[in-house]
């Protein structure tokens, strides 16, 4: 039976565009960086494309997780906010802004022309955001694609989405007649051509069939990359701001009198400043003064790596990347659901990655935990089944640096913490990674969350303020009091057998519950052993491990 295609947007075409998107750009990710000479030859550009669509993604699927059928704008909205806390370096932090562009007419429309006006949109927006736009980048690519889109004049979003595809691969190719650094480079655009992946995938969401790509290799060979010498600023700065637009104005000005490839996109309070300069100080105190800067991120180009910075990681401080020779041995990265996790791992000598409710780190966090571990292998401890795409991008990035990184399947923290236990970093390596991985696969894990609204689940109906217990993942038992309802799950986990309960408990968990569980444990499973460790704040309310 033929498929059914949209005859308009709607939020899963959303969705499905940027599952799409981060597919098309981790599929290019490293061509896209072995191109990228302008503006600075850094080789990041594909893989700063990537982390920006994938906060893009987890911001759409955050919505879905909440509301079985989203509404449209607030989908679209969703994905360019996104886009925005997440953008990583000079192409992202446009891309960003384009879709923001977007996201502002498809608010108001859906169909095709509402579709070429948002792309008209975004290529207006993001060329404002650049202080001095230069033609022959990403914004050429834009404009072309937003000028093929409205000459389609179709009320057919495939339509349109083929048009602008078709215009921005055309621009793409003129690039290097534009731009003399990448003529001499012999290569198109690295922003033009993530670019196109991006509305390839756009055209394979609207219309069920991905365009034909291109199985030529880049224009001419890929460049040499060498770091920055006194030809241009030393660093590059990141970070999102807090301020109103009076302060962002004069935030620009003294921005672009202290370096260049100025871009500040957003709006509505929020803004994402991206600039290069010598000096990084300055470019964040003047952040500072102008409110308040927030996910700091400076690169030194000589070394392509994070100078500080902070965000979901734990800690504040990560020095710049280290030569693999000045390495140390081993080290365990882990994503932790709550301070105190955080802080028990830390004190088992963890580099710990805090994953905030409704904040789960992109894999440009993990990589800055990896990098901050210091060490020359690595064992990356996700601690979530949703993690495991975002980890694995990660231990890819960071691999091609000459870090060994073995990436361990844990879904919940408590099989983190069982792995960590049983490491030994005397052991070979390869060895080590498959006591941790047995300890982890050998954990049952499970969790108590209580409902925010009527849902559908495994184990029936449940209304808001219902307890949910989940056991590996699916609701087992729907129920009315946490402490019964975390009975019946500890019951159930141990019907299979168990020699050690782990109990992680969240700061607002009802004080005698850890008491009452190790006692109902003690009495009616005395070969068992229970262990109890605080979550803290913003854990979730009870994890339960079963070894």
């Amino acid at each position: 039976m033929p498929q059914t295609l949209p005859q308009a947007l709607d939020s899963a075409v959303v969705r499905s565009w940027c599952s799409l998107a981060l597919e098309a750009l981790g599929r290019e990710r490293e061509e896209i960086d072995s191109i990228n000479v302008y503006p600075v030859a850094d080789g990041d550009t594909g893989t700063n494309l990537y982390l920006t669509v994938e906060s893009a993604s987890q911001a759409v699927e955050a919505v879905f997780a909440a509301i079985t059928v989203p509404d449209f704008a607030d989908t679209v909205r969703a994905m360019a906010h996104g886009a925005l806390i997440g953008a990583r370096g000079n192409s992202g932090t446009i891309l960003s802004q384009l879709l923001r562009g977007m996201s502002e007419v498809l608010a108001e429309g859906r169909d095709g022309d509402h579709l070429a006006r948002a792309l008209g949109r975004a290529s207006v927006s993001a060329r404002e955001a650049v202080a001095h736009p230069v033609e022959g980048t990403i914004l050429t690519v834009a404009a072309a694609a937003a000028a093929s889109a409205a000459a389609e004049g179709s009320r057919d979003v495939a339509a349109v989405a083929r048009a602008a595809y078709a215009g921005a691969r055309t621009a793409l190719e003129a690039t290097p007649a534009q731009l003399a650094v990448l003529e001499r480079a012999g290569v198109v655009d690295a922003g033009g051509r993530g670019l196109v992946a991006v509305l390839g995938a756009l055209v394979e969401a609207v219309s069920g069939q991905a365009p034909a790509r291109d199985r030529r290799a880049p224009r001419g060979a890929a460049p040499v990359m060498e770091p920055c010498s006194a030809a241009g600023p030393a660093y590059e700065v990141i970070y999102l701001l807090e301020a109103d637009r009076a302060a962002v104005t004069r935030l620009r000005e003294r921005l672009d009198a202290l370096g260049d490839s100025l871009v500040v996109v957003g709006g509505d309070g929020l803004w994402n400043v991206h600039v290069h300069v010598d000096d990084a100080g300055a470019a964040v105190e003047a952040g500072i003064e102008a409110g308040r800067p927030h996910r700091i991120r400076i690169t030194h180009f000589g070394t392509s790596g994070a100078a500080g910075g902070h965000g979901a990681a734990g800690g504040a401080g990560a020095s710049g990347t280290q030569a693999p020779g000045d390495r140390a041995g081993r080290a365990v990265v882990a994503v932790l659901p709550g301070e105190g996790l955080a802080r028990l791992c830390a004190e088992a000598g963890a580099t710990t990655v805090l994953a905030r409710p409704g904040e789960p780190p992109a894999s440009g966090e993990l990589v800055d935990a990896i990098r901050r571990a210091g060490a020359r292998e690595v064992v990356l401890l996700p601690n979530d089944a949703a993690l495991r795409h975002t980890a694995a991008a990660a231990a890819e990035q960071v691999r091609a640096e000459g870090i060994r990184v073995a990436l361990v399947p844990t879904r919940a923290a408590v099989q983190g913490i069982a792995a960590l236990a049983v490491h030994e970093p005397e052991r070979r390596f390869d060895e080590d990674v498959v006591a941790m991985t047995a300890a982890a696969g050998a954990t049952r894990y499970g969790e108590l969350a209580v409902a925010e609204r009527q849902s559908f689940t495994s184990a029936g109906v449940c209304q808001a303020g219902d307890v949910l217990g989940l056991i590996d993942g699916d609701v087992a038992v729907i129920g009315q009091d946490v402490r019964a309802t975390a009975v019946t799950v500890l019951n159930r986990m141990l019907s299979a057998g168990g020699e050690l309960v782990t109990l992680v408990l969240a700061e607002d968990a009802p004080e005698d519950l850890a008491a009452r569980l190790e006692a109902h444990v003690r009495g009616t499973h005395l070969a068992v052993d229970t262990v109890t460790y605080p979550g803290g704040p913003q854990a979730p309310l009870l994890l339960i491990g079963v070894e």
